[in-house]
């Protein structure tokens, strides 16, 4: 018998696995058909199928059936499981589309899946909840009504406003818009105080907070600087002071720490929104996130439980799960 080291030495061998070779590719890359290999070689069409057998038996040839939605759908389902959520979607890897291209398109696909056309909606500010908004197609939902979950940001700040995506989506749904007419940080914590009592926006806080659907984007508290929606408001020291409490990601202008609880800063007591324990009672709240930088902070939201739905990236999902599994 010849050993695994010999067993090609031989001219027989390696004639017959050549033969074998090359009934494979005829018939696996050239399509021909069992027939068409028999008439090509000169061989008995039993005699190539039972070469087509040999090539598989022996790891000449790999079938592999599959396809890249089944990967994310795969995680997906992974993600519901062991977070507890309603939904996950996860867009997949590409060479050409970055996250920050698929992501959205994702969620809001997910949106128009699952709000009804009579929905109270509220959503916050940020570049993903944005881009989600952009990629919402046009509706005719005139029963809906868009609520602010936040209050505006700083004039200087360049990112798209809370009020400005609220005024979107109002469009392309062809339906109103309750707006906040507050900033979402104000100068003093008495200030903010007296805000939330004056009833038009105590009832903008009120509607936002009974929404059937919440569109939120999650923020990261990386290095010395919070989530880009702080901007003008916070500086490195008080970011610091924010992680020395345990701060380590931010949700509807709040933050909360690694077990997601809300962590009581300097900030917070300025804030213009929603209360964040109104998100765990909204029933679909889709966060859209994605970024390494971004993980410990989706799942900080998901042990507060203020998502329950999450899209993201297939490597976001792949080191969230990797992580915290």
């Amino acid at each position: 018998m010849f050993s695994m080291k010999s067993q090609f030495a031989t001219a027989e061998s390696r004639t017959h696995i050549e033969l074998v070779l090359h009934v494979a590719r005829m018939y696996y890359i050239k399509n021909m058909t069992q027939a068409q290999i028999a008439a090509a070689i000169g061989y008995s069409r039993p005699t190539v199928s039972r070469l087509l057998q040999e090539s598989r038996d022996k790891g000449i040839v790999h079938i592999d059936i599959g396809h890249v939605l089944e990967r994310v759908m795969t995680l997906e389902e992974r993600i519901v499981q062991r977070f507890g959520l309603k939904y996950a979607r996860v867009a997949p890897s590409t060479a050409t589309l970055t996250a920050a291209e698929t992501v959205p398109e994702y969620a809001a696909t997910l949106f128009i899946e699952e709000a009804g056309e009579d929905s109270l909606i509220t959503v916050s500010n940020g570049r993903a909840v944005a881009a989600t908004i952009r990629n919402i197609p046009s509706r005719n939902w005139p029963k809906a009504n868009i609520a602010q979950m936040v209050g505006a940001l700083s004039p200087s700040n360049p990112m798209t406003d809370s009020p400005d995506i609220c005024h979107m989506l109002a469009d392309r749904l062809n339906c109103t818009f309750s707006p906040l007419h507050a900033p979402m940080i104000m100068s003093s914590a008495s200030a903010a105080e007296v805000m939330r009592k004056e009833p038009q926006i105590a009832t903008a806080l009120a509607l936002g907070g009974g929404a059937d659907v919440a569109i939120e984007g999650v923020g990261a508290v990386v290095n010395d600087r919070l989530s880009p929606v702080f901007d003008n408001y916070v500086d490195a020291a008080m970011v610091r002071r924010m992680r020395d409490l345990g701060a380590v990601g931010t949700v509807c202008g709040h933050v909360i720490d690694a077990d997601g609880k809300h962590v009581h800063t300097e900030l917070c007591v300025r804030t213009i929104s929603i209360d964040i324990e109104r998100l765990k009672h909204i029933p679909l709240v889709i966060g859209v996130a994605w970024g390494r930088e971004k993980i410990e902070a989706i799942h900080a939201c998901l042990a507060g439980g203020y998502l329950s739905a999450l899209v993201t990236d297939q490597q976001t999902a792949e080191a969230l799960l990797a992580e915290y599994s």
